[in-house]
């Protein structure tokens, strides 16, 4: 177990993928613990993947960088279970996409999708298939990337249904055609007199959107958001 608390303690600092990905095995294998570790070594959702035992060319880290995105996801999650409270069908956990690298959650209508027509880059379409089978209303927050170079917060359906994009919602969002989703700039929210509502209104009129265009049975589905500490009434 030595090896093991060792490991917990081990300070993050910059080095290549290929070595943060032999650390664990290495710690785990000489622990004699009896574990066994098996990786999957691909990235996932990104463009020309390099195997994590291979890739020393990815060595950067930035610990203050880490640590705002560490906290801006504490207070997502906070405000997306709130929200989650809301619906009494199918919904995921708050979850976390280490490949896309964004928290979300998602609501299920209960009724099949057309299939998915795949070709997500470095992820499986078996798996984009299966994930997208129900139809669904989804949200998260996303740091962005080298096309959208900005943290936000997002909301889409599949299939999309018509109107969708043209409904109304929280003011200072918008849909994005190219993303092909609702998007809350990260900034907005923050600079906001009421960050919470503000995400919250964002998360339920996008959902609306979705759950109205899509002929949802929010009756049936929905119930009043929940109130910390109080057993919802029926």
């Amino acid at each position: 177990m030595a090896a093991v608390r060792e490991l917990t303690r081990a300070p993050v600092r910059a080095s290549t993928r290929a070595t943060r990905t032999a650390r664990p095995r290495h710690y785990v294998r000489s622990s004699h613990i009896g574990v066994a570790v098996a990786i999957h070594e691909m990235p996932n959702e990104v463009p020309n993947p390099i195997r994590f035992s291979l890739d020393r060319t990815h060595a950067a880290y930035d610990p203050a960088a880490a640590h705002n995105f560490w906290r801006a996801l504490v207070q997502a999650d906070r405000v997306f279970k709130v929200f989650r409270t809301g619906f009494l069908g199918k919904a995921s956990p708050v979850h976390f996409f280490w490949g896309s690298f964004d928290l979300a959650v998602t609501r299920f209508s209960g009724r099949t999708a057309p299939r998915h027509p795949g070709g997500v880059p470095g992820l499986p379409d078996a798996v984009t298939r299966e994930a997208y089978s129900h139809e669904v209303s989804s949200a998260g927050f996303w740091p962005g990337n080298e096309a959208f170079p900005q943290a936000a917060f997002y909301s889409y359906a599949y299939p999309e249904p018509t109107g969708f994009r043209d409904r109304p919602v929280t003011p200072g969002a918008h849909f994005d055609k190219t993303l092909g989703e609702f998007i809350l700039p990260y900034d907005t929210m923050r600079t906001a007199p009421e960050p919470d509502a503000l995400l919250l209104d964002f998360l339920s009129t996008t959902y609306a959107a979705a759950a109205e265009t899509g002929g949802w049975d929010r009756k049936s589905l929905e119930c009043p958001i929940g109130i910390p500490g109080q057993v919802r009434r029926v």
